[in-house]
């Protein structure tokens, strides 16, 4: 199976230069889906902290570089929207969070703001003993035992013991930002929240400081409010 990745064909997320070379490196199994963008293209093409390949492997085989604080071995580790990026070693933090392009982007937080995540919920279902599993963005499932929770809401994780540190339902008055779609990099508070009868998505209209835009709810997370400044972050 080749490692390469034609430019033209990659997710329009992927922080890449469609038409420079043919090829780029081609993301391995792993959370995300196919959006999720080679580590080694973060560190070398985004971050330029390496030339190679063969620079990532070392860097990784120093346990150096920490995904969502876990140390990774593979350079083709995908990585995906709000996942956080540690280079310890460098005193360097960087949460993927999408520009207003709608690629993803690193956007730089302090080593605090490092410790968790935010998950949005895509799913959750009643598991044996009675308590609930909640499916997240990125293929993590976290059991709780309250139903508080709900599909669309989001949760932040603590990055070490991977329990649950704090919950934003997806209401009208929630601050989300777009992550796909013409609007995405948004950030606004949810005015209303329009049922489409039938299979159609849901729409959602969201008040900006510069107006409002509607898309369909797929395509906006719940955050917190200091969510995007990087500072007392989570």
């Amino acid at each position: 199976m080749t490692n390469h990745q034609k430019r033209l064909s990659v997710p329009k997320s992927w922080p890449v230069e469609r038409k420079t070379d043919t090829f780029t490196v081609k993301a391995g199994a792993g959370p995300h889906g196919e959006d999720g963008v080679p580590l080694l293209i973060l560190l070398r093409d985004v971050l330029g902290h390496v030339d190679s390949r063969k620079e990532a492997r070392y860097a990784l085989s120093q346990d150096a570089i920490l995904v969502n604080g876990q140390p990774v071995n593979d350079e083709g580790r995908p990585i995906g929207m709000f996942d956080i990026i540690a280079l310890e070693g460098l005193e360097e933090y960087y949460r993927v969070f999408p520009d207003e392009g709608g690629r993803l982007a690193l956007t730089p937080i302090d080593a605090d703001a490092a410790d968790s995540r935010l998950g949005k919920v895509e799913d959750k279902r009643q598991v044996k003993g009675g308590d609930t599993q909640l499916s997240l963005h990125d293929g993590t499932n976290v059991t709780v035992d309250s139903e508080e929770y709900g599909a669309k809401d989001s949760v932040v994780i603590d990055n070490e013991n991977k329990e649950i540190v704090a919950h934003f339902p997806y209401e009208e008055g929630a601050l989300v930002t777009a992550v796909r779609g013409n609007h995405a990099g948004k950030i606004g508070e949810i005015a209303s929240i329009d049922v489409t009868l039938g299979s159609g998505s849901n729409t959602v209209t969201v008040e900006t400081d510069d107006g409002e835009f509607e898309t369909i709810e797929e395509y906006v997370v719940v955050i917190d409010e200091n969510f995007v400044g990087g500072e007392d972050d989570e």
